[in-house]
């Protein structure tokens, strides 16, 4: 009897091939080159973006008084109970998007797995930094608060990426003991490898100048939903005098 076994199963398809091939061609990590004026035009936000509706108003008071609850009832964890918790959220998060900002405002990005400790973002960090300067000492932190992720700091050494609360993606600064590279006109020391695979960030988004509204009968998106205004800075009108909401405004009755 002839053999069928491979004769009942499909050919691969080309596609996954070629998609297998494109994926292994592709590096493992993404850089970033400062971010230029135009990338990030300094245009004033329309006012109605600060505009809150009483339906966000009334998410934010739940939100609060469910996180109040929550505390005041919060039973005392256990050891177990706090391992369960963070085993949850590392199936949730398997992943970590690690951002390294330089002092030129350059990005260096990698992901690795949530199970990884802070040496293995360090590790990639010298991997990729020029020749002489891979002997310099450096050190990542967050800001503000300042927080240092120190390898030696049994704190940080011995927790996961998970566990430092990096999960699932976090921006870190770079402070070099040599102060030259700390300057923002220095450019970021990394291989010339690296620096040929610079891309520009992601266009910022767009924030529309007015809502749409239906100049025939005034009525829109914005029309539908009453908002209120919460600006506590109060607005200018066409005299140049400041309006506050008639709630804000203090004084005799």
């Amino acid at each position: 009897m002839a053999d069928t076994t491979n004769a009942s199963q499909p050919p691969p398809a080309p596609h996954s091939q070629e998609q297998t091939a494109a994926a292994a061609d592709k590096p493992a990590f993404r850089y970033f080159r400062p971010p230029t004026a135009a990338q990030q035009p300094r245009t004033e936000l329309p006012d109605h973006y600060f505009d809150v509706t009483p339906a966000d108003v009334r998410a934010q008071q739940a939100s609060l008084i469910a996180r109040r609850d929550a505390l005041q009832n919060a039973p005392l964890r256990t050891a177990a109970m706090r391992e369960a918790e963070d085993k949850k959220r590392r199936a949730r998060w398997p992943q970590t998007t690690i951002r390294v900002k330089f002092a030129d405002r350059s990005v260096l990005e990698k992901t690795f797995p949530s199970s990884d400790k802070i040496k293995s973002v360090y590790a990639f960090v010298r991997g990729s930094l020029r020749e002489d300067v891979k002997p310099i000492k450096f050190v990542l932190y967050q800001s503000p608060p300042k927080r240092e992720y120190k390898v030696p700091d049994p704190k940080v050494r011995d927790l996961s990426l998970v566990e430092l609360d990096l999960a699932p993606s976090s921006v870190l600064m770079i402070k070099f003991e040599d102060d030259r590279f700390n300057h923002q006109d220095a450019p970021a020391p990394l291989d010339p490898s690296i620096l040929a695979l610079a891309e520009d960030f992601p266009a910022p988004p767009v924030f529309d100048v007015d809502p749409k509204v239906d100049k025939d009968d005034g009525k829109g998106p914005s029309a539908s939903r009453p908002r209120v205004n919460l600006d506590l800075s109060g607005k200018k009108d066409e005299g140049g005098e400041r309006k506050y909401p008639k709630w804000f405004k203090l004084g005799p009755k």
